[in-house]
C-alpha cells in the first residue's frame, strides 16, 4: 500500500510540474500551438544551457526561458 501511495504522489507531482512548465512557457509568450515543441526544447536543452551558469533557483529557470526566446524565436510568433 505504501509503495502505491508513493507512486501516486510522484504521478501527481509530475502532472503538476508539467502544468506549471506549460503555464510558464505560455506566460513567457510561447504560442499555444507551439507549446509541445517548446517543452521538448526546454527539456532537451536545460542541462546544456545551465552547465556553466552561475545562476541559482528561479534565476536558472529564467535563464533557460531567455535562451529559448533568443534561439527559438519561431515559438513566439
Amino acid at each position: 500500500m505504501y509503495k502505491n501511495d508513493k507512486e501516486q504522489e510522484i504521478k501527481d507531482l509530475t502532472y503538476e510540474l508539467n502544468v506549471v512548465l506549460e503555464a510558464m512557457l505560455l506566460y513567457a509568450g510561447v504560442k499555444r500551438n507551439k507549446l509541445e515543441e517548446a517543452i521538448e526544447i526546454y527539456i532537451e536543452n536545460i542541462d546544456t544551457i545551465l552547465e556553466h551558469s552561475t545562476k541559482e533557483g528561479v534565476d536558472e529557470i529564467l535563464e533557460v526561458v531567455e535562451y529559448i526566446r533568443e534561439h527559438y524565436k519561431q515559438l513566439f510568433i
